[in-house]
């Protein structure tokens, strides 16, 4: 079965780009732009094997929404990155729980290795 990430971003521009990357390493993508979905997409989802979380959202915080995913049974042993240009934000990132941690903009370069680590199981925290 393909493997299927899911992507938190408010902005359609950064969900195409990350799915773009996606899709190159062989990953289907379930894209969410308002956390409001976020219960019925992952409800319909066959599988989810990674997560991709922006940390900010109007009236919304990614920390939020990770305890959330932390929450859902369905999610466990499932690595949450944050990826967010608020890189400054790292150490509060590890402290709440993410598995991992990539800055904005992706390196499109670096993305494949990263996302090969990250499903091996190693914790990527790395900023460009």
């Amino acid at each position: 079965m393909t493997p299927t990430a899911l992507m938190i971003d408010d902005r359609p521009i950064n969900l195409e780009a990350l799915a773009a990357l996606l899709r190159r390493e062989g990953f289907d993508a379930i894209f969410v732009e308002s956390p409001r979905s976020l219960e019925a997409m992952i409800a319909q989802a066959e599988q989810i094997d990674i997560i991709f979380l922006d940390l900010e959202f109007p009236n919304y915080s990614g920390f939020d929404i990770l305890a959330t995913l932390q929450a859902d049974p369905r999610l466990e042993g499932v690595p949450v990155v944050a990826y967010t240009v608020h890189v400054s934000e790292q150490n509060e990132a590890r402290t709440a729980g993410f598995h991992s941690f990539i800055g904005k903009p992706l390196d499109v370069s670096r993305f494949p290795d990263q996302l090969q680590r990250i499903m091996n199981g190693e914790r990527v925290w790395e900023v460009r």
